[in-house]
């Protein structure tokens, strides 16, 4: 197997693992808030943001490494 067969096997593994987290991300900031603790799930609810947009920018690497 290859460098760039690795790096797509890699990068594919990072984005499945981002995307479960991200929905136990927001399960807890649903949790948090149903608990009143809306500062909290606020953060949570940031911090689901920036690791979406951390998941578009894997994506967008791998369909670079695809070209």
């Amino acid at each position: 197997m290859d460098f760039i067969e690795k790096a797509r096997i890699r990068l594919e593994h990072w984005i499945s693992h981002n995307t479960h987290h991200i929905e136990e991300y927001k399960e807890f900031a649903k949790e948090l808030k149903e608990a009143g603790r809306l500062e909290s799930a606020r953060h949570i609810e940031d911090m689901v943001d920036l690791a979406e947009k951390s998941n578009e920018s894997l994506k967008n690497a791998l369909k670079a490494l695809e070209e």
